[in-house]
């Protein structure tokens, strides 16, 4: 006899559809699973077996072959295990097949018949509204990332004999709705709060121009400056996140698995800070079944790495597809599959090994070769991806000791907010521009024309000061932001020469 449940799989940040056909047959007994199924599925057996007997119903002395269709894309995970068991007991007729036509099930399996948390279980339910079913069947752990998703019902059950009595119209169940508008209400509750940094006016200043450019941002200074506690900041003067970025950045999470328990979505920006010993897998993503990496966990975030010469060369060079693309391509010789990565990324370093080089209270112990060496780490064009490089000094105490509060994080949002709704304006008719970080070399000439005082400013400070050329576009483009925070069409001098300050390390004091 043969039976038919739908279940769903996902593939990158997506999902697919996965038909499960189970065949059953008087014959030697036997349970055999087909269409490319992981190891993981092929355990799903025994799992199963416990499953169905555990929760009292009887398991079919049989010849069972269960067929993963489409057969030639490889499957993976355990959620297949409910789907499999709903399979066999209705190829047993134990399952009445009248709402089996129109439902979705997904489900991890104990061996005790109660149903686990699985992953993905956002992009299964875009998917399953997508192909016009109305049921879809989860974990109750996953009912509610599951049901913010208009237009199905969503049911979470607790064991497999609930969901059998539910498709045999034995009990009644209510769909889980999830209220877009009252998650929403609680967006951006930040624990931390930039009115909580003493000092570092300068510093605060030129994370407000990155954030509301968008642009990438190394910050330097001595050990206890404060760099890693300014850049966990960051996130709370960002702009809040759309519905739209939300649901993308909660699918990357969901198939990564790394949801919380019960949150139905990601309200607030990312911010993922790995340590410098990740690998160049780890901080793009790859695998040989791929899975995202920490710049696409950060998308719409911030990406934040600590001790930036202390990563490895190759790690490093990795990120600058993610920097330029705002995705990760990871391809494999039978599958290429993109996750997005379109974050802010937020380094800081010490100036020289012992990270008293710019120190004026304390001596550094360094020789030039030895800080050269240090700085040769990060390589240009990396660097050439970094729009504001700005020094961190070690707070005095006097401002260490003061009780005066700083501006807080809501204050600095508003102006951020404000600069990026200029930005969108000016970049509407424009695709992949959105912020003054993406604007190529064309959009830089189009809307970064200069007076003869600003031109003449810029000539001067590239003379003087040393700077590369690769600084000259970078400055336009924060002069750009800054002139926008200050509500002006025009770039004036005073921009101009706020964005030379912004470009520390292309400056002569590095390069001997």
């Amino acid at each position: 006899m043969l039976s038919k449940v739908f279940s769903s799989a996902t593939y990158g940040i997506d999902a697919f559809f996965v038909e499960i056909e189970t065949h059953s047959e008087k014959n030697l007994p036997a349970f055999t699973i087909v269409g490319l199924p992981d190891s993981a599925i092929k355990e799903s057996r025994e799992r199963v077996i416990a499953a169905i007997k555990n929760s009292g119903y009887e398991f079919p002395i049989k010849k069972l072959t269960i067929n993963l269709a489409p057969a030639d894309i490889k499957k993976e995970g355990s959620a297949f295990d409910l789907p499999i068991a709903i399979g066999i007991l209705a190829s047993n007729d134990a399952v009445k097949p009248g709402l089996l036509t129109d439902s979705v099930i997904l489900g991890e399996l104990s061996l005790d018949g109660t149903l686990r948390h699985v992953k993905g279980a956002l992009p299964v339910a875009v998917e399953t509204k997508k192909n016009g079913k109305k049921i879809l069947i989860v974990p109750s752990d996953s009912v509610n990332e599951a049901s913010i998703v208009d237009g199905i019902n969503v049911y979470g059950m607790d064991n497999i004999n609930e969901v059998i009595e539910f498709l045999n119209g034995d009990i009644e169940k209510k769909p889980v709705f999830t209220s877009k508008d009252e998650i929403f209400s609680a967006v951006n509750k930040y624990h931390l709060d930039f009115s909580e940094v003493k000092g570092q006016e300068n510093v605060k200043r030129a994370l407000e121009v990155a954030a509301a450019g968008a642009h990438n941002i190394i910050m330097i200074g001595p050990p206890g400056s404060g760099k890693t506690m300014l850049a966990k900041r960051i996130p709370s003067i960002l702009p809040p996140l759309t519905f739209e970025e939300a649901l993308e950045t909660t699918k990357i999470h969901s198939v990564a698995g790394i949801m919380q328990r019960n949150q139905a979505l990601i309200t607030e920006r990312p911010f993922r800070s790995p340590h410098h010993t990740v690998s160049d897998a780890a901080l793009v993503g790859g695998g040989s079944f791929p899975r995202p990496g920490e710049v696409s966990f950060a998308h719409h975030g911030v990406l934040f790495l600590d001790e930036l010469p202390e990563f490895k060369k190759n790690v490093l060079e990795v990120l600058r597809q993610p920097l330029e693309d705002a995705r990760v391509t990871v391809s494999r010789s039978k599958m290429s599959l993109e996750f997005p990565a379109n974050f802010m990324l937020a380094a800081a370093m010490n100036p020289c090994p012992c990270g008293f080089y710019t120190d004026p209270n304390k001596e550094c112990t360094c020789t030039t070769q030895q800080i050269q060496k240090y700085m040769a780490r990060i390589s240009g064009p990396l660097l050439d991806r970094i729009d504001i490089h700005i020094e961190v000094p070690a707070v005095k105490y006097k401002e260490l000791s003061s009780e005066a509060k700083g501006e807080s994080s809501d204050e600095i949002r508003r102006r951020v907010v404000t600069a990026r709704k200029i930005q969108l304006e000016r970049f509407s008719h424009l695709k992949h521009v959105y912020t003054n970080a993406d604007m190529g070399s064309k959009e830089v000439r189009e809307f970064c024309k200069l007076d003869t005082a600003s031109a003449e400013l810029l000539k001067m400070a590239m003379t003087k000061l040393g700077l590369s050329a690769r600084a000259y576009d970078r400055i336009l483009k924060v002069s750009r932001t800054i002139a926008d925070l200050e509500n002006s069409e025009k770039i004036h001098p005073q921009h101009i020469s706020e964005a030379i300050q912004y470009r520390s390390l292309d400056r002569e004091l590095w390069k001997h």
